[in-house]
């Protein structure tokens, strides 16, 4: 795999209490993504205004009902396959081959003085903002939106090219995500080390089988031309939009785009753009080390809730060397690798509520029981329980390596392994191996652009202090390569801020309500 995609694995998490309530008594658990339909209905031709039709079912799906006071929309749009950025791919602007964009509007009965739409990326890249806008809508209680701004605005999510429901990408079989994923996240040995490149290669030559030329297609910046069709779409002159990590790239892109036709963007979870795929990596696996010490630390002060106290790193890293010799199986007869376990860890750390998961779950791998460890390493991974994968990880590889204009040797890959176990030993050499998805890819690069959003007005980047998948260092970074961010920070723990306090809520509520942007250096607490 490339980097840890970021799944906003909290607006899932944050809706649980929601599930239980609603759907427990039959048996059922919300899943990774609502089950894909076309039953959206014929795309619009480029250019033209989307036929919208009501689609309950969507919310249905996902959540078991929808959000009261709340009617859920669906449409379709084509858009050109290749908007012509010099991907170097056949099909050109004027081709008229299409790819179709999937969109979801959740409108409150309630509205009243309408502004427009905010449209909703959640990131990954591969994360489904269709399924996000449904999310959203369930307000605050759930981790959603607050009413102010959905009685104002109509949230409209949309699934990126080569997502979910919109032309999806998908080239690589459950088997070799189960292999993937339970792979040892550390494979010292050449031999180890060895078999990881060869599945790789298996995977990328999958892929480029399925998709050729095509592969290209699926970059930052044709997602981000896609985005300006959707903002004519749903009928704004100018674009509101809320994009999470990965999406805060999407974003930027776009202002780099069309800055005269931005009205509010909100950036939460910030990418630095001008990093590379070394450096990305190297930034998220320093997260992840930094979010897992805040953990430990969390532990040996909350002994009454943590089982792993005193020294969780220990109890941490002694369960996937184990995992490495004798892995435990479960009733199916599963095994939960140190692939997995490492994965359960890598989920349970997007949120501070997982801390809490995470320790159980590793106090009932170490009895016996590894029942905890796969449903926390399976969120992560978009994996039901029959073994079946969503298409998130096909269009994270396709995308990100897609978006890189470079990419490292497999001696450097193979260094850099031995470097970051020294410097980030639970999380650096998987971050390391985890590149070789892209040096293995067979598609070709367009690179998306990096520089200021000249004549954009001002943009909200919002960075979390304790964020492991995009560290609170590229939040400025980001707002300086615009050149019209203010940053808003939130000093609290997990992957994205809003609207999870009274602070930051306001402080973005009145950006995309009156456009009143953020005071300079505004820091809000962790509560």
């Amino acid at each position: 795999m490339t980097r840890f995609p970021d799944r906003i694995r909290r607006v899932r998490l944050t809706l649980a209490g929601l599930v239980s309530a609603a759907v427990v008594a039959a048996g059922c658990t919300m899943p990774a993504f609502a089950p894909r339909t076309e039953s959206e209905g014929a795309a619009a031709p480029p250019g033209a205004a989307p036929t919208w039709r009501a689609c309950p079912e969507v919310a249905d799906e996902l959540v078991g009902r929808g959000a009261p006071d709340m009617r859920y929309d669906c449409a379709r749009i084509s858009v050109p396959r290749n908007w012509g950025s010099g991907t170097g791919a056949t099909a050109g602007p004027g081709s008229g081959e299409t790819f179709e964009i999937a969109l979801l509007r959740a409108r409150s009965t309630k509205q009243r003085g309408r502004i427009g739409s905010l449209v909703i990326n959640p990131g990954g890249p591969g994360g489904s903002g269709v399924d996000t806008a449904v999310y959203l809508s369930f307000g605050p209680t759930f981790g959603g939106l607050p009413p102010s701004v959905t009685e104002r605005f109509d949230i409209v999510g949309f699934d990126p090219r080569g997502v979910a429901r919109s032309s999806p990408v998908k080239c690589i079989p459950d088997a070799d995500l189960d292999a993937s994923f339970g792979y040892d996240p550390d494979p010292e040995s050449p031999a180890s080390f060895d078999g990881f490149v060869a599945l790789n290669q298996r995977i990328g030559r999958g892929c480029g089988d399925r998709y050729g030329d095509q592969l290209p297609l699926y970059g930052t910046e044709q997602a981000a031309r896609d985005m300006d069709a959707v903002r004519a779409a749903v009928g704004d002159e100018k674009l509101t939009y809320l994009g999470y990590s990965y999406g805060t790239l999407l974003g930027a892109t776009y202002a780099q785009l069309y800055p005269q036709r931005v009205r509010a963007l909100v950036l939460d979870g910030a990418v630095d753009p001008t990093q590379d795929l070394v450096a990305g990596s190297e930034s998220q696996a320093k997260g992840f080390e930094r979010a897992f010490d805040n953990f430990t630390r969390w532990c040996a002060a909350n002994t009454g809730r943590c089982p792993l106290a005193p020294d969780a790193r220990a109890a941490v890293t002694s369960a996937i060397d184990k995992a490495k010799v004798s892995p435990v199986k479960a009733a199916d007869g599963r095994e939960a690798t140190s692939g997995w376990v490492f994965y359960a860890v890598i989920s349970s750390l997007y949120t501070e509520s997982g801390w809490q998961e995470l320790a159980q779950a590793i106090d009932r791998l170490d009895g016996g029981d590894p029942a905890e460890v796969f449903r926390l390493a399976d969120a992560y991974a978009g994996r039901e329980d029959d073994g079946r994968y969503s298409n998130l990880f096909d269009a994270n590889l396709a995308v990100n390596c897609t978006d890189e204009s470079e990419k490292p040797t497999l001696q450097r890959v193979r260094q850099l392994q031995s470097q970051w176990r020294e410097k980030y030993p639970l999380f650096g050499p998987a971050l390391a191996v985890g590149m070789l998805g892209c040096v293995e890819w067979p598609g070709g690069r367009d690179p998306y652009p990096t520089g200021k959003a000249v004549g954009a007005p001002p943009i909200v980047v919002v960075g979390t202090t304790g964020d492991p998948a995009t560290p609170y260092e590229q939040t400025a970074k980001l707002a300086s390569m615009l050149g019209v961010g203010r940053v808003l920070t939130w000093e609290g723990e997990g992957h994205t801020a809003y609207p999870q306090t009274r602070c930051v809520t306001d402080a973005v509520d009145a950006y995309l309500i009156s456009l009143t942007v953020p005071g300079e250096g505004l820091r809000c607490p962790a509560r």
